[in-house]
């Protein structure tokens, strides 16, 4: 467990030391200058993490409290390629720092060694970097992109761990870049969505004593464990008849690779079929294609493979705990709606490039602040606790240069924290955190919503 004394320590490290020492082996400072590596970083850093839309006035403002007096257009020339490469370098060194919460109070988390999430975002960028990071266009990015960046990040639901972001060009895929960080350890749950769903790498994580859970896609070949080929929805129309019933057969999968896997499914009520089949006409709409009957029919269904044995993890467990998986969604969401990871002021391109690294540093730095202070609370409210931070952004910008001075701020941030910055429950719709702990108090009710949308 990373504590607020520790957490300040690798704060003034990356944010001070290493940043200035990059700011020489990268080139971006070459000989003495007034605006050192350190006071860019710090002013970019805690400049949009305090005001995400602020524009170049505000930041030197900022960098003048921190003791450098410099003017927009002297801070503006700053923004490019070289600065760029080394706003990289620096959110490069943050990422490699291990900063982990005591456990989250949610037994059945702990039933694994860690449960990890993974999914990408998507970043637009101007056209003019379309050489260096070019675009895909797919519905991840604006129809007319052809630049991006994608980040590929894989949260740990139990200790709040955070591998990445780690920059791709948009047009990389997933999984291309399915590795992110140190591999997982044995005893960990890996779970991911479709975009990550491939048989060769599900049985490397088995192999390896790691647990998944994941959608089935729908072109996979399934198999009774004699190796009967299935028609998968004739079988389940037999299996599962009402919205009451599950099934929990074990099969393999994949007409070459014969997995084992554990099938787990449910028919979903008619409203949330409804709501299925009206988003994947609209994307296929939007894309200029046309949904197979297939795909429409599998709507009715929720289908999972897990590798995890009946013993582990039930049915109704894996059908709630991969609702979990929503939480790397949110914390995408949290980044973009409220952190503006994708806005900016400007749309000069080395500008936007800066911006985008120094936010998700700043980004990066927040989920930090989270977990040091109120991730082990099951109902913590990230969106409440964000709004805090931004406040004490300028606080802990002043404090960056002392440890000390950083640890009393961060004390006081989690004072702040625990006076509000939790969830209220829900009887009508619950969330995932009452969902996950409403487990151990039997609860067997999986159909209340859309599990795997």
């Amino acid at each position: 467990m990373t504590t607020i004394p520790k957490l300040s320590r690798t704060l003034n490290e990356v944010l001070t030391e290493r940043a200035d020492a990059l700011a020489r082996v990268s080139g971006f400072v070459r000989r003495q200058s007034k605006l050192s590596g350190a006071v860019f970083v710090q002013t970019l850093v805690f400049g949009w993490l305090g005001t995400p839309l602020a524009g170049i006035g505000q930041l030197g403002r900022l960098a003048g409290a921190l003791g450098v007096r410099i003017s927009p257009q002297g801070l503006e020339q700053r923004f490019t390629p070289v600065a760029a490469s080394y706003l990289q370098d620096v959110l490069a060194e943050g990422v490699r720092r291990l900063v982990e919460s005591e456990p989250a109070a949610v037994p059945i988390l702990q039933r694994f060694n860690g449960v990890y999430v993974q999914d990408s975002t998507t970043v637009p960028l101007p056209d003019e970097l379309a050489a260096a990071w070019p675009a895909c266009g797919n519905s991840k990015a604006p129809e007319d992109a052809t630049a991006s960046l994608k980040l590929q990040v894989r949260l740990e639901l139990t200790r709040g761990t955070v591998a990445g972001p780690e920059p791709h060009a948009g047009r990389a895929s997933d999984r291309t870049t399915v590795t992110v960080g140190t591999p997982l350890p044995a005893g960990a749950l890996f779970i991911a969505d479709l975009g990550y769903f491939s048989l060769p790498y599900l049985r490397r994580l088995g192999e390896a004593g790691v647990s998944w859970l994941s959608r089935l896609q729908v072109q996979t070949a399934v198999f009774t464990t004699d190796g009967q080929r299935l028609d998968l929805l004739a079988w389940l129309q037999q299996h599962a008849t009402t919205p009451a019933t599950t099934v929990d057969q074990p099969v393999t999968l994949g007409v070459g690779q014969h997995l084992p896997a554990r099938l787990l499914a449910v028919r979903v009520p008619p409203d949330v079929s409804a709501t299925r089949r009206r988003k994947l006409k609209a994307e296929a709409q939007r894309r200029g294609k046309t949904v197979s009957q297939a795909r429409l029919a599998r709507a009715d269904w929720t289908v999972l493979v897990t590798n995890v044995p009946a013993a582990v993890l039930t049915t109704q467990e894996a059908l709630i705990l991969a609702r979990a998986r929503w939480q790397i969604e949110l914390l995408f969401k949290l980044w973009k709606s409220h952190g503006h990871l994708t806005d900016s002021r400007s749309q000069k391109p080395w500008r936007r490039v800066c911006e985008i690294f120094a936010k998700l540093l700043a980004l990066l730095i927040q989920h930090w602040l989270f977990l040091v202070t109120c991730w082990r609370c099951p109902n913590r409210s990230l969106v409440r606790a964000a709004q805090l931070v931004r406040q004490f952004a300028l606080a802990l910008a002043l404090a960056c240069d002392s440890v000390a001075h950083l640890t009393t701020s961060i004390r006081r941030l989690a004072a702040g924290l625990a006076a509000g910055a939790t969830i209220d429950s829900r009887r009508r719709a619950p969330g995932t955190w009452q969902l996950l702990l409403a487990l151990d108090n039997r609860l067997d009710d999986p159909l209340s919503s859309d599990w795997a949308a």
